[in-house]
């Protein structure tokens, strides 16, 4: 007999993205992507931080003040996008844990991914957010908030190692 604790497409593929916002190195807001094909295979990851050859030491972290990320931070959805070297993303899903921003909203239409898959919404009432929707709706790519069934999964590296 079979199995029949195991997890959904949807909970595995963000269990992805959420595990690659475990690479950001922003103290603050870590966010992860996995984009996924309509056959289910992973096409790209990506994460919040800064773009290639801009040293996480040296850029600042600081959400306030006169220099702060928000300047150079490449968000997980389009690094996600950048990463993908290429292939196709049309009707693709993008599993993502924080709704996109609109300017992440954009990159997704213009790529052809076809639907978002999200967990929370904290920035809704933003004028960001109200416009990524806005432009979400228009061109028909749709969104919905993904409920886990479980609070947690927990990654056993142990699990099957031969004593």
């Amino acid at each position: 007999m079979k199995r029949t604790d195991y997890i959904s497409w949807d909970e595995f593929f963000m269990g992805v993205a959420v595990l690659a916002s475990k690479r950001s190195k922003d103290p603050s807001t870590q966010v992860g992507a996995c984009i996924v094909g309509e056959d289910n295979i992973i096409l790209s990851t990506g994460y919040n931080g800064f773009p290639t050859g801009c040293s996480d030491d040296t850029f600042p972290w600081d959400r306030e003040g006169e220099d702060t990320k928000y300047k150079y931070v490449v968000h997980a959805e389009l690094n996600a996008i950048l990463n993908s070297s290429g292939k196709s993303l049309q009707k693709a899903r993008i599993y993502v844990d924080l709704f996109p921003c609109n300017e992440c909203a954009k990159a997704i239409i213009q790529s052809g991914i076809s639907q978002i898959v999200y967990m929370y919404d904290k920035y809704a009432d933003t004028d960001d957010v109200r416009a990524s929707k806005k432009m979400l709706d228009a061109a028909g790519v749709h969104y919905r908030c993904l409920k886990p069934k479980s609070d947690c999964i927990i990654l056993d590296f142990k699990a099957n190692r031969e004593n």
